[in-house]
């Protein structure tokens, strides 16, 4: 059994018939769209893809400054004037 991450889903018919009322309809949360009961994709509103990413992002930054920390040991120390 496939999980479906989204408290709304709909049939891809149905979305064919009126997209604009199932966009109303979810009132601002995802979507998932079905085809032949298994999620074909998900639709979600700008602003939340756009959260999305951001989160994406701070997430491999975290990451990158994480692995960073861990080689503190082999960091050379300078004085900003000498740059």
């Amino acid at each position: 059994m496939e999980a479906i991450l989204a408290d709304v889903a709909v049939s891809m018919s149905e979305l064919k018939k009126n997209p604009a009322a199932v966009l109303r309809a979810a009132n601002h949360r995802p979507v998932a769209v079905l085809s032949h009961n298994r999620t074909a994709f998900y639709m979600v509103e700008p602003r939340l893809f756009e959260a999305m990413m951001e989160e994406l992002a701070d997430r491999e930054l975290y990451r990158t400054a994480a692995s960073r920390l861990a080689e503190k040991a082999r960091a050379v120390e300078v004085d900003i004037d000498d740059l």
